[in-house]
């Protein structure tokens, strides 16, 4: 069965938005790129083995085991978690303070649907800040780029800038907390300034504004406090028990993000009037007398990064169990693609240097064609590599999991070889002109 050969603009844009769409529409720019035939990179599938060592080296110092080797049992999955504890831990500490509020008991539920307030607005708020902005902690710890906006957002949450009921219930956030915020208020919160700029201020604030309408449009996912912890609610009534375990299909949580959230994203491309969010046509694909859409490749980056964040606590906390984990993808971002390009699998077309800014790197939108290619062959990539690793190591992907080797390899892996190759800044091969909606 073809699975996407379909006979609608309407069944086009449903299968655009799934899972599966991501990596099957990924393989069809790497299948091009083995032919030779992107418009911007020359692909080097025998440099791959030298990001797998790199990695390897990374998970070795970082979680080595007594034989010398990994410690893979102790690696944690990919997550927002680790950033709203860089440095520290932060989140263990809220939760010690649920445990001694005055009142009732706050139940595991209650404190999940709370982390999973804040790991949302967190990873919203996660696209890249630029190379400038920094986050200062009053114990004069400074933080800044994925982890500066994590612990900004912790503090945020803890001052119940995104609750309703900031005095009684600071520890949430619902349409009504959300109404008040405005650009102003988040670049306060965020210690933003004229020395300390942050890239796509305006873009992250619209997201946490729109964020309102997704939450009060939706009470089915949300409830009739238009809370994004509610989601725990319907993921329940959705999904069945496995002995003591509630089984939920990882699919299940995807739909309800990718409907759900719809209003919060900016208008882009569509088919079939349906918004199709992080979904971007690929000039490589185009062929004559091609359905609309054939030519699109979706990423769903912010929606990935959502659905690993809020896995893990319904994981800790509920003990759920999540099927159909194999269907997620590496995220197709700067970090993990920066890799790729640092380490020569893949290399800029004269077209593309050319388009190189006074840092020496090129400076697109997330439409440019470069742009759409390079996330393509990012994901599968990733999974390349993630299968080399495994290999050398002697383990298989129940040992080793993708969402591992994104946490303990491959996305250090690209920030660390980026600060080493361009000291100066500590920025990707290619930068991205981010409004922070999509990185």
């Amino acid at each position: 069965m073809n699975l996407t050969a379909f006979s609608s603009p309407s069944l086009q844009a449903a299968y655009l938005r799934t899972l599966p769409a991501i990596r099957e529409r990924c393989s069809k720019v790497h299948t091009m790129a083995q032919r030779g035939k992107l418009e911007y990179f020359d692909y080097n599938p025998d440099h791959e083995s030298l990001v797998v060592n790199f990695c390897l080296e990374i998970m070795k110092r970082d979680f080595p085991a007594a034989s010398g080797g990994v410690d893979f049992a102790s690696i944690p999955p990919h997550g927002r978690w680790r950033h709203l504890d860089a440095g520290k831990s932060r989140i263990a500490p809220l939760m010690v303070k649920w445990d001694k509020e005055q009142g009732s008991l706050v139940s595991e539920k209650e404190k999940c649907k709370r982390l999973i307030d804040l790991f949302l607005v967190s990873v919203l708020l996660d696209a890249g800040a630029g190379n400038q902005w920094a986050y200062n902690e009053s114990d004069g710890e400074s933080y800044s780029r994925s982890e500066g906006l994590a612990v900004a957002t912790v503090h945020m949450f803890d001052q119940g800038l995104f609750s309703g009921f900031p005095v009684t219930q600071p520890h949430r956030v619902d349409a009504q907390g959300l109404s008040q915020i405005n650009e102003s208020i988040i670049a306060t919160a965020m210690q933003v300034s004229d020395t300390n700029p942050m890239v796509g201020l305006s873009g992250r604030t619209s997201l946490l504004v729109n964020l309102k309408t997704a939450l009060e449009s939706n009470p089915r996912f949300f409830g009739s406090d238009a809370r994004p912890g509610n989601i725990i609610d319907f993921l329940e009534s959705e999904s069945k028990f496995d002995g003591s375990s509630l089984c939920v299909h990882v699919s299940s949580l995807w739909g309800v993000l990718l409907e759900g959230l719809a209003p919060i994203w900016p208008a882009r491309h569509s088919i079939g009037g349906v918004q199709l969010g992080d979904v971007w046509p690929c000039s490589v694909l185009t062929t004559d007398g091609q359905a609309e859409g054939d030519d699109f490749v979706p990423f769903h980056k912010l929606t990935g990064w959502i659905t690993y964040s809020l896995i893990e606590p319904m994981e800790k906390i509920l003990k759920w169990r999540f099927d159909g984990i194999e269907d997620m993808t590496g995220l197709p971002e700067y970090r993990n693609g920066g890799l790729l390009i640092d380490f020569g699998v893949l290399t800029l077309k004269p077209g593309l240097k050319a388009l190189a800014n006074s840092s020496g790197v090129p400076c697109l939108p997330p439409s440019h064609g470069a742009v759409v290619e390079w996330r393509a062959m990012t994901v599968i990539a990733l999974d390349r590599i993630a299968d080399g690793i495994r290999r050398q190591a002697g383990v298989n992907s129940c040992d080793l999991t993708l969402a591992q080797v994104l946490e303990s390899a491959t996305w250090k892996g690209g920030r660390e070889i980026a600060k080493r190759l361009r000291p100066l800044t500590g920025g990707p091969p290619i930068e991205i002109e981010s409004d922070g909606t999509v990185f």
